[in-house]
């Protein structure tokens, strides 16, 4: 949950309540990763992981880049900011490996991409085990080095962590699920709009090891994610999630609101340029309390997402 949401607290709560929590270190840097790991060790004994972008890769088209940031000028007006302008693309991967060799987590996670097989034997070689998010049975079949995969459907919030920015549709969790298993032996964890105990038994039942949910620990009180964001959540003026490259210029899953309803058909397909055109925006917005101009990301399941610790919500999922 890159953005803030996942926060040491969020780790350490889900990692004592016997579940298996994750630091984002997505827009983070290699700095701020150390230390949220650091902060995560004081406050459990417990394994945990990190989950790391892949870096960017692709041409981008600055001309589209540009005119996007031109049509967004009179939403920064209005907000009192200027839109941002397009930062580093490798989201300062290098130096969280570096620093995940050093003294690396339990587990690592990759999104948007398989690291080199070097980099995932040298985690290995550190006792770390390692985790690729993939959303096709190709991406499955080309991460075989990773000690487990991360099945992630078309239901999952926030972005979708296919190798390659596309506009290929993605697959349902449940038929995904069982193409991946038709191709890898590795142990499976599934992700994508899971929101219920019955949820998680019915993707360990189809073969999954375990299921892996984020919109579901958004409210806690552990999460890092804005107040804006947890409100809307509940908020019943947002009924459904739609794919957006609105905010980000990559696929992701959130609520739809104004921003996104207004803008996504003209937000070319430039992660993260996009994100950094957005970003002062975004910030704006939620220090404002709008939450028709920031990005509300939330899978499928959101409505089951509650208030209560996050220790509750792993007791409420955990199948009996």
């Amino acid at each position: 949950m890159a953005g803030g949401g996942s926060t040491p607290e969020l780790v350490a709560a889900v990692a004592g309540a016997g579940g298996l929590g994750f630091l984002a270190a997505g827009y983070r840097t290699a700095s701020a990763m150390r230390d949220e790991i650091d902060r995560t060790r004081a406050l459990t004994s417990r394994p945990f992981g990190v989950n790391v972008f892949m870096p960017a890769a692709g041409e981008v088209d600055h001309a589209a880049v540009a005119a996007y940031r031109e049509r967004l000028r009179p939403e920064a007006a209005r907000l009192g900011v200027e839109a941002g302008v397009p930062g580093a693309r490798d989201d300062d991967y290098d130096a969280k490996i570096k620093a995940l060799l050093d003294d690396p987590p339990a587990f690592v996670g990759f999104t948007f991409g398989c690291p080199d097989a070097e980099v995932i034997r040298a985690l290995q070689s550190r006792g770390a085990k390692v985790i690729v998010t993939v959303t096709t049975d190709a991406e499955a079949r080309s991460a075989s080095a990773a000690d487990a995969l991360c099945v992630q459907g078309a239901e999952a919030g926030g972005h979708r962590g296919s190798f390659a920015d596309t506009a290929e549709e993605p697959l349902a969790l449940r038929e995904l699920l069982a193409r991946v298993r038709g191709v890898t032996g590795r142990p499976l964890i599934a992700a994508g709009g899971l929101g219920t105990r019955e949820d998680v038994a019915d993707v360990l039942a189809r073969g999954a090891a375990a299921a892996q949910l984020g919109t579901a620990f958004l409210r806690c009180p552990e999460s890092g994610a804005s107040s804006v964001h947890k409100a809307a959540l509940a908020d019943p003026r947002f009924t459904t999630t739609a794919m957006t490259r609105a905010f980000s210029g990559r696929p992701a899953r959130g609520l739809v609101n104004r921003f996104l309803a207004e803008h996504d058909a003209h937000a070319p397909a430039a992660y993260p340029d996009v994100h950094f055109v957005t970003s002062p925006l975004r910030r704006a917005a939620a220090a404002r309390n709008d939450p028709d101009t920031v990005s509300l990301w939330a899978g499928e399941g959101f409505r089951h997402a509650t208030d209560a610790p996050a220790a509750e919500v792993v007791a409420a999922l955990t199948p009996r």
